[in-house]
């Protein structure tokens, strides 16, 4: 049996963290790749994905929107991190500010405060940075056309946290602590140290006022609801061992 990590990377949700960890446990048998966005099905794509790079362990990618396939011979470890809602917004201004990029996000952020550039991409059909990203994000990995999208995301929230890893940002380090536990026994040499990677500019204080917070709460209410969710499932999934990880200086904040 093959065993392979499979990254979900969910933008400003501490992706290139995770990233950087990976590519240093497996140095040449790490692999990243984007799929077309929209696009019905990359369930495909993915499993030819894996096939095509049989030396590789870990794979990651910003832009699977679909179900993740079932290859025999293959044991998928999914992990996918999740974050308060408005900081992970914040974040992503920040981080669109001073990235090098020429993209519709990046020319909104630098035209624009904090409150400009959440309105515009609230304002713009089919954007949802701004609006419950994670859970538009989640519940494209998961069959269930006639439930609505909390509810699907609920539903892969539960199976990655009996299959995979389903982790918080707030708590980076429990998270790389139960992957390590999860696939020592197939790579016992997988060690990791705290890192910051791909941090927004820290000094770069971004003001949320209570009336852009209020809109924010509304907009995302999905996402909050999710992430409350995500936390009661991973304290169960955790019972009570996570509690006695020792906490790791890494730096949370703009991740």
């Amino acid at each position: 049996m093959r065993h392979i990590i499979l990254h979900i990377h969910l933008f400003k949700n501490a992706g290139t963290s995770v990233d950087y960890i990976l590519r240093q446990n497996f140095p040449g048998r790490w692999v990243t790749r984007e799929f077309p966005d929209p696009h019905p099905d990359h369930t495909p794509d993915v499993a030819g994905w894996i096939r095509n790079n049989p030396e590789a362990v870990a794979f990651s990618s910003h832009t699977i929107q679909a179900p993740l396939p079932q290859i025999e011979g293959v044991h998928i470890v999914p992990i996918i991190m999740l974050r308060d809602p408005i900081d992970r917004i914040a974040s992503a201004y920040r981080f669109e500010r001073i990235q090098h990029a020429e993209t519709r996000g990046t020319l909104l952020a630098r035209q624009n405060g904090f409150a400009g550039y959440v309105h515009a991409r609230l304002n713009t059909a089919g954007d949802r940075q701004c609006r419950n990203f994670q859970t538009s994000r989640l519940s494209a990995l998961i069959h269930l056309a006639a439930q609505d999208e909390l509810t699907r995301a609920k539903s892969v929230v539960t199976t990655l946290s009996e299959t995979g890893i389903l982790g918080l940002v707030v708590n980076f380090d429990t998270a790389m602590d139960r992957l390590a536990a999860l696939i020592k026994p197939h790579y016992p040499s997988f060690v990791w140290h705290p890192v910051t990677a791909n941090a927004s500019n820290q000094r770069m204080a971004t003001t949320v006022s209570p009336e852009m917070r209020r809109i924010l709460e509304e907009t995302n209410r999905d996402d909050f609801e999710l992430l409350r969710f995500a936390q009661k499932t991973v304290a169960q999934a955790c019972a009570g061992d996570c509690a006695s990880t020792p906490k790791l200086a890494i730096q949370q904040s703009g991740i």
